[in-house]
């Protein structure tokens, strides 16, 4: 029976590339016996309620094997159907070319960029650990699953992957099984030459348990092998012998790996499966046999679980303390707080940021995250939370290490266990984080990143320090919303915009600088993403948008300008353009003003200010790398010191009253 479930699987899936004229066979025909053993033998889920909490974890890490996982799915009895596997990769399919998270059941990650599942999944390995020692108690259990992922060779290449193996094996996580599909094939050919480690031996040095599965067709080695992962007290690899494409004309080639199949070559591969030629053929006493089989495996524990439930749930301070578990949404108010900003505060925003998160912490027990190895640095770090280790899950603070490409993955996995997490490092390393970000915002996780050294201003460090296009980079990543607050409160403001949005990662960049807490910032109109912080004196000549440090810059610069040279500026903070950007045409009028030059400043890229800035003369901005020196000497290098700026806007509004004229 084992095998014609896995050859139904094998050409059902075959049958859905072939009808969306794309896809990957190679996957589908090698490893389709490893995933079949796993849904079969050992994942405990329900197919009936795919969100249970105690549900074990699948991340099909090599995400370009998605027909396989679809066919697998379906094959087990999770909400899909022949229709539905006849759209695949089609427009709003509940079946898309590469896995999504809340589209098809049965999918718990967002994958496709090799090597961010298997780190999602050490987030969401971390996050069981963290989430038992929260809720469980010896009266009852509600947490205590496993997280399986597939990885293919390509996984295993990208970088990513050494740096979630290792912060793994640091960490013990004994409840991560890692299931390798090792053909030796990849896009351009065989990995002979390009990949040529041991990775027994890596495994080990990283802390991993090892096992090797010597024939990838055979469900009993596969069966014993994960069973002993199981009882074992470190993640661990399960390498897994396998033929791309076998039974195809093409097998062991990376032909094999994204071609369609011929005709001649399906008919022989069906024949020889003793699958018929029928198009999206399912023998119904195969499924039905493997959906009964699955089910009595596994009801046993969901009902074991829900008596459980049941028990802690008939206590209402204990259902209190695990609500999040069903529903992480937030919906707080801290702009009634009095966080005691002493009046004349002078300091930098990081430092200001951790007295705000220390409070937010308080109030939200599941608020948890870490740096890159920058903590000390970044500030984001919750004080009385704790540290996590190997030992000791209940922390709230967790030490990355220098690895900035993992944590934001892992971050990924912590959102998805419904904590809400943070990852900090200096801004200019935040590319490091940009792939986890970017599925951050696809997979709709309110993830907060929090960059501190946000600009030129870390001056002696030097260009590779001093972040110039970061913010124009993030600010047009969609569904992405990103702050650079200019003082306490406009932080404050932006902490509670962030907690209350479920859906959109946050990048709050901080500065090292020290500003002013100005009496005219406001915590409440961050949520519009942009506001007058000050007004002209009579008339308006023009208005200057800041953003964060160069807010209180923009201030001066219009004070002397109104002194110096009767020039009447009104300055708008926008913390967030992203925000200001939904804003009504008329709201964003009234905050701009008409009929006037309008000058934006930031100590960054101006790539994307011209959408607000008269011209591109009245961007005043930095369009090149920085330089090693004093803050005071690069700010001249730059031609961003408070003179030149003074210059420029000058030069420009005296030209201006001569045309007018």
């Amino acid at each position: 029976m084992d095998e014609k479930i896995i050859n139904n699987i094998k050409t059902l899936a075959i049958d859905m590339i072939q009808e969306a004229g794309s896809g990957h066979p190679g996957i589908v025909l090698g490893a389709a016996p490893i995933l079949y053993t796993l849904y079969a033998k050992h994942m405990r889920v329900s197919t009936s309620d795919t969100s249970w909490v105690n549900r074990d974890r699948f991340v099909l890490s090599a995400g370009h094997g998605s027909a396989l996982l679809y066919a697998t799915l379906y094959m087990a009895g999770f909400n899909l159907s022949l229709e539905d596997l006849k759209r695949f990769r089609h427009y709003q399919s509940k079946v898309p070319g590469h896995p999504e998270v809340f589209i098809t059941p049965g999918v718990e990650a967002s994958t496709g960029p090799l090597g961010q599942g298997i780190a999602t999944a050490v987030g969401l390995a971390l996050g069981e650990k963290m989430l038992k020692e929260r809720v469980n108690t010896r009266e009852y259990t509600l947490i205590d699953y496993y997280v399986y992922a597939l990885c293919g060779d390509g996984d295993f290449m990208e970088g990513i992957s050494y740096e979630a193996m290792s912060f793994a094996g640091s960490h013990h996580l004994d409840n991560l099984i890692v299931l390798y599909d090792s053909n030796g094939v990849s896009l351009d050919g065989v990995t002979d030459g390009v990949f040529n480690e041991s990775m027994e031996a890596r495994a080990k040095s990283m802390g991993w348990d090892y096992e090797f599965v010597k024939d990838g067709t055979q469900v009993s080695l596969i069966d014993k092998a994960i069973s002993r992962a199981k009882l074992n007290k470190k993640p661990t690899l399960i390498e897994v012998k396998t033929i791309i494409g076998k039974g195809s004309y093409l097998e062991g080639s990376n032909a094999v790996h994204g071609k369609l199949l011929t005709d001649d070559d399906i008919k022989q591969l069906k024949y020889n499966l003793g699958i018929p030629l029928k198009s999206f053929y399912v023998d119904e006493n195969v499924c039905s046999s493997f959906r009964r089989s699955l089910a009595q495996r596994t009801n046993t524990a969901y009902m074991k679980w829900a008596d459980s439930y049941k028990k802690c749930a008939s206590d209402e301070e204990t259902l209190k303390k695990i609500a999040f578990l069903f529903n992480p949404s937030i919906r707080c108010n801290f702009l009634d707080y009095d966080f005691h900003f002493e009046e004349g505060l002078h300091e930098a925003i990081r430092s200001t940021n951790k007295k705000i998160m220390d409070v937010l912490s308080s109030y939200i027990p599941y608020l948890i995250g870490g740096a890159a190895d920058v903590a000390s640095s970044t500030n984001a770090y919750l004080q009385q939370g704790g540290d996590v280790t190997h030992s000791y899950f209940l922390g709230k603070n967790i030490h990355y290490g220098i690895r900035e490409h993992a944590m934001g993955a892992i971050s990924n996995g912590l959102a998805l266990s419904h904590f809400r997490t943070f990852a900090s490092t200096f801004f200019c390393f935040s590319d490091y984080l940009k792939p986890a970000i970017r599925m951050s915002a696809l997979m709709h996780l309110p993830v907060i990143y929090i960059f501190s050294h946000d600009s030129i201003l870390v001056g002696q460090d030097g260009p590779t320090h001093q972040p110039i296009e970061q913010l124009a980079s993030f600010r047009s990543m969609p569904d992405v919303v990103t702050y650079r607050p200019c003082d306490a409160n406009e932080l404050v403001g932006a902490w509670n915009t962030i907690l209350n949005d479920n859906i959109h990662p946050s990048i709050l960049v901080l500065s090292r600088t020290e500003v002013p807490l100005l009496s005219t910032s406001n915590k409440h109109f961050v949520e519009k993403g942009g506001y007058i912080i000050k007004k002209e004196v009579q008339r308006l000549d023009a208005t200057i948008i800041a953003t964060g440090t160069e807010v209180s810059l923009a201030i001066s610069l219009a004070n002397v300008l109104y002194k110096e040279n009767q020039f009447d500026i009104r300055v708008v903070s926008m913390p967030s353009m992203n925000l200001f950007d939904k804003q009504t045409e008329i709201y964003q009028k009234e905050v701009l003003g008409q009929g006037h030059a309008i000058f934006t400043l930031e100590a960054g890229s101006t790539y994307g200010w011209d959408r607000y800035a008269t011209d591109k003369r009245h961007m005043l901005g930095i369009d090149t790398f920085g330089a090693s020196g004093t803050k005071e000497e690069v700010l001249k290098a730059t031609n961003f010191d408070f003179e030149t700026l003074k210059k420029r806007i000058v030069h420009v509004l005296e030209e201006q009253k001569i045309m007018l004229k």
